[in-house]
């Protein structure tokens, strides 16, 4: 049996991304006027280009749960964890993640995604959000801590949650 939560975008995350495309937007045209079509303006627009195209690959757009696997999918990209290595799973709330930074991945672009880094803690946590809203913290038998949102928390919570003889 094969179940999807697909991931929604909420307004926070929509204004962000606006934000983020309209301040690159200006910044090429500002560096395009500035340096008339010089090389600093060519290399801001190509390394602009490269971060947004890296960055929509990572999108998360869907949770699929099967009877063996857990797959987070991206546009490009999908993690897998086994149901049987998931030794934890548990709703968190979002000031819990108030200290989780971002070391390498998306912030507010159309999600939040990749790998983050928690003050609290002092690990690294791997976050696949499209709303920093109703997470899901999920935490392998290798003690690696994953987050992802998802709109039927409750409902993903109670599939993965190893039923008790």
């Amino acid at each position: 049996m094969t179940t999807t939560y697909k991931y929604h975008f909420d307004r926070h995350t929509i204004y962000w991304s606006i934000i983020y495309l309209v301040v690159f937007i200006l910044l090429g045209i500002t560096l395009y006027f500035l340096y008339e079509g010089g090389y600093l303006s060519a290399w801001f627009t190509s390394f602009i280009v490269a971060l947004i195209a890296l960055m929509s690959l990572s999108i998360p757009r869907k949770i699929v749960i099967t009877d063996e696997w857990v797959e987070i999918c991206c546009l490009l990209d999908i993690t897998e964890i086994r149901r049987e290595e998931i030794a934890s799973i548990r709703r968190v709330e979002k000031k819990q993640l108030k200290w989780v930074v971002p070391l390498f991945g998306g912030c507010g672009f159309f999600g939040y995604y990749g790998h983050f880094f928690d003050l609290r803690h002092f690990e690294r946590v791997k976050i696949y959000a499209s709303e920093w809203n109703n997470f899901v913290e999920i935490i392998d038998i290798y003690e690696e801590r994953l987050y992802v949102s998802c709109f039927e928390a409750d409902k993903l919570i109670a599939q993965l949650t190893p039923k008790k003889a």
